[in-house]
């Protein structure tokens, strides 16, 4: 399942099921219950964070999973899926296609975008999703191999933190550039957004708050009231 899980995304909603490590929700159990959830409504495919949780999503539902694994390593900013050890687990569990952070910035070990994509390809056989927050980070990516490209990182870099989600124009430039498939991520708030993303020609889709976010939804309803209320 390597070029028919990246065909079988093309026009269609991946939804994002991830919860805060110190959420109730960031449980295996409740995520893989999400994921099918979202499945069920029609999601063409699911974003799943650590082997954990993917392992729990890939023992109920056979639809493509893109896997990571958000890892903090001291002294870098690269957090999704920064070392191949990292992409090794994440196939291991069950990932299809694997998700790693494509922007300039500086990676432990030394190592390239252009090596991780190389080893992620040779040694696990899997097709590999480049999250950038910008244009030429995406050309890099695509130069490198990637097999998909996503605004994922857009607002939210030093390069790119005066600049709020979703990349519309991003996206379009990504698109008019590069010859890869083009998912639009990040800052999707509305199926109207969904659309608009769609005409400019992302091939794909992810959603993640807008659908599974509980604890970020909540705690923004949450601040807008108590501002109401001067509380």
């Amino acid at each position: 399942m390597t070029a028919a899980a990246i065909q079988s995304l093309a026009g269609g909603l991946v939804v994002s099921c991830q919860a805060p490590a110190d959420s109730p929700m960031h449980d295996p159990i409740v995520i893989a219950a999400m994921a099918e959830a979202a499945v069920n409504q029609g999601a063409i495919g699911v974003r799943i964070d650590t082997p954990a949780h993917i392992e729990a999503v890939r023992q109920r539902l056979t639809v493509p999973i893109l896997g990571l694994w958000k890892r903090q390593i001291p002294g870098y900013e690269v957090y999704i899926t920064p070392l191949f050890e990292q992409a090794q687990a994440v196939a291991a569990a069950g990932a299809d296609i694997i998700a790693i952070d494509a922007t300039q910035r500086d990676r432990p070990q030394g190592t390239t975008v252009a090596q991780l994509i190389d080893r992620i390809h040779q040694e696990l056989g899997k097709p590999v999703m480049a999250d950038v927050d910008t244009l030429e980070a995406a050309v890099q990516a695509a130069e490198a191999g990637a097999d998909l490209v996503g605004t994922t990182l857009y607002g939210y870099t030093p390069a790119t933190k005066h600049l709020q989600p979703p990349g519309f124009d991003l996206l379009s430039q990504m698109v008019d550039r590069l010859s890869v498939p083009i998912v639009c991520e990040g800052g999707i708030a509305s199926p109207q957004m969904a659309q608009e993303a769609l005409r400019r020609g992302a091939y794909a889709i992810v959603v993640g708050t807008a659908v599974t976010g509980v604890d970020a939804l909540v705690q923004a309803y949450q601040s807008a009231i108590h501002r109401t209320s001067g509380g």
